[in-house]
């Protein structure tokens, strides 16, 4: 069976509670655990939870001052993380010190519009070290804003209908 996404009305904000609820202890505690790390003064990183109408989904905008670092989006047993990154950064990518399967998926994305996707699923904290490395590499980088779009319609909306 599918794992469906979570989160699709409009009116039930993502607070901690919900997101137990949603997640389970389990889940949720990795997901809390995750949180307060980048949101610790180590990396310094801010949650903005919006509900999307172009995706039908709350998603979670996690951003160093005006850069979005990466997505957050919740599903059944797991949440989702997805980067974003542009061509010239894939060979320092290569190069970090993370599972080689997240590098050869990065390395054979298809790009959405200038941008690269990675997308991450996770549900135990065993995950968290390659993300964690991975956050820090995205926060590292300099790049020029660049607004992604596909032919199905905004990155948000791919991240929310699963078609990453």
């Amino acid at each position: 069976m599918e794992p469906k996404m979570q989160l699709r009305d409009p009116e039930i904000i993502p607070t901690e509670r919900v997101l137990n609820d949603v997640l389970g202890n389990s889940v949720y505690s990795v997901l809390a655990s995750f949180l307060g790390r980048i949101t610790s003064p180590e990396y310094g990183l801010n949650i903005e939870w919006r509900y999307y109408n172009d995706g039908k989904a709350w998603l979670g905008k996690i951003t160093q001052k005006k850069k979005t670092i990466l997505w957050l989006s919740i599903w059944e047993g797991f949440f989702k993380m997805s980067f974003y990154f542009t061509e010239k950064h894939l060979k320092s990518f290569a190069e970090l010190d993370i599972s080689k399967t997240k590098k050869e998926e990065l390395a054979t994305a298809k790009p959405i519009g200038k941008l690269f996707p990675l997308t991450v699923d996770i549900s135990c904290k065993e995950q968290l070290a390659d993300l964690f490395t991975v956050v820090g590499f995205k926060k590292s980088l300099q790049i020029a804003p660049i607004q992604a779009t596909t032919s199905r319609g905004s990155v948000r909306a791919c991240i929310a209908s699963n078609w990453l």
